[in-house]
């Protein structure tokens, strides 16, 4: 990092350490650009920086038959662009202290910049994006090192039992649904894309009426309007990218891979729910006493603590644009996969028999409330919390009311919205490990 911005780094870091932060919930304005890309803004005028995050409807979800495009097109944003190529790109953000990032999963792709606020570096930084998101260069050399990159991380990634497993849930749970390829592509999918591909699926998905920009720093609202227009000014209006198919439901089963490693990694789970589900808050707040809460969660307990046959075990609602899905997952050594599937399973139908206790509701919501300050604790946590909110059309004050729905959950609301959303009996199981 560049001395000159080690001064507001060290503030960044003694606004955190004592709080000097946005000690309440940010509020958060919105507005809509010429160009239809929605905006959420911030004001945080307590630190000389902007986070800005453009996120766009062109994740994976939109690669149709070329598992890998929208990951490819996202990472070749920050390869050049304008009159830019890749190596006079990074000495313009780098000499400026600026930061690029970019990146991509199966609803979203995204590109941020965060940069000190004062003129002209923040003038630098924003007419960057803005020539990023617009013009990529595409250039042929460019596009075989990502291509490569991207190759390479597959292949690493398969030499992992936990995302061979993750593959092979996503697939049994979704199949023909656009879920339910890996978001990074395949190796073979990955060599047959094109720079023609590459640049059609830009010209598609990366137009104004399908971006949300959320900022975040010490700007006024006037500023903020003007970034916002200046980020989109080169964008075609287009349109949004158009919904998703509904999933269908699956009737469960089991799948069992050998996988030369010396623990076995499960996955049992099914469909659960989209962002603004109306179960959102009891399935959430259930789950934390579930699995979410790991060690003294009953997952933690049941198959951690008192049996030690696992030493990660939790499970999570993964909500997204269409119904993600609910997942156990745990870790264990080859030999005591069976006992560890046995003893999730048991604890899940528990579960949903009767629930956790009054006194782990409780503590888990005193948990996940007390927790939530530290969420929201910098810029950069906030403007992705607020890019979620924008992306996925929630209501501006998700976050101002997140603890207070969090803290009216029951036990009663728990128990229907389990009992109503997840049956064990159409669980899909994956197994990844030992042999067969």
């Amino acid at each position: 990092m560049r001395n000159k911005l080690i001064a507001p780094l060290l503030a960044l870091v003694f606004a955190c350490c004592t709080g000097s932060l946005l000690a309440s919930t940010p509020e958060i304005q919105s507005w809509t650009t010429a160009k239809g890309a929605k905006v959420l803004f911030v004001a945080a005028p307590d630190l000389p920086i902007l986070d800005v995050r453009v996120v766009f409807d062109a994740g994976s979800a939109r690669d149709a038959e070329h598992a890998g495009l929208a990951a490819f097109t996202n990472g070749m944003l920050t390869e050049g662009a304008g009159e830019w190529d890749a190596d006079a790109l990074a000495r313009r953000v780098e000499d400026r202290g600026i930061v690029l990032a970019s990146g991509s999963r199966r609803d979203m792709a995204w590109l941020s910049v965060r940069t000190l606020s004062e003129i002209p570096t923040r003038d630098v930084a924003v007419d960057t994006l803005g020539t990023l998101l617009a013009s990529p260069r595409f250039d042929d050399t460019a596009i075989e090192r990502v291509r490569q990159q991207m190759i390479v991380a597959r292949r690493q990634g398969l030499q992992s039992p936990a995302t061979v497993a993750s593959e092979r849930f996503y697939k049994a749970l979704y199949g023909a649904h656009p879920y339910a390829h890996p978001p990074g592509g395949t190796e073979d999918s990955l060599a047959q894309i094109s720079p023609a591909q590459l640049r059609r699926f830009h010209n598609s998905y990366y137009v104004g009426a399908n971006a949300v920009i959320a900022m975040v720093g010490d700007i006024d609202r006037s500023e903020a309007e003007a970034i916002a227009e200046r980020l989109t000014a080169g964008l075609k209006k287009g349109q949004h990218a158009p919904s998703l198919p509904e999933p269908a439901a699956v009737k469960g089963g089991e799948l069992r891979e050998a996988f030369p490693s010396s623990q076995t990694t499960l996955m049992i789970g099914q469909l659960g729910m989209a962002r603004g589900d109306p179960d959102y808050f009891p399935l959430y707040v259930g789950n934390h006493a579930l699995g979410g809460g790991s060690l003294v969660s009953l997952l933690g307990d049941e198959v951690r603590n008192k049996r030690g046959l696992s030493y990660s075990v939790y499970s999570y609602f993964s909500a997204m644009r269409a119904p993600g899905p609910f997942v156990m997952v745990a870790q264990t050594k080859n030999d005591k996969a069976d006992d560890s599937l046995r003893v999730m399973r048991d604890t899940l139908e528990r579960f949903i028999e009767v629930g956790p206790s009054e006194l782990m509701l409780e503590s888990g919501k005193k948990n996940l409330i007390g927790g939530f300050p530290l969420k929201i604790a910098s810029n950069s946590d906030i403007v992705e919390y607020i890019s979620m909110i924008g992306f996925y059309g929630l209501p501006l004050d998700w976050l101002e009311t997140l603890t207070d729905k969090i803290a009216a959950v029951d036990l009663e609301q728990v128990l229907s919205a389990f009992r109503r959303r997840v049956d064990p009996a159409k669980s899909i199981v994956v197994t990844v490990g030992g042999t067969p």
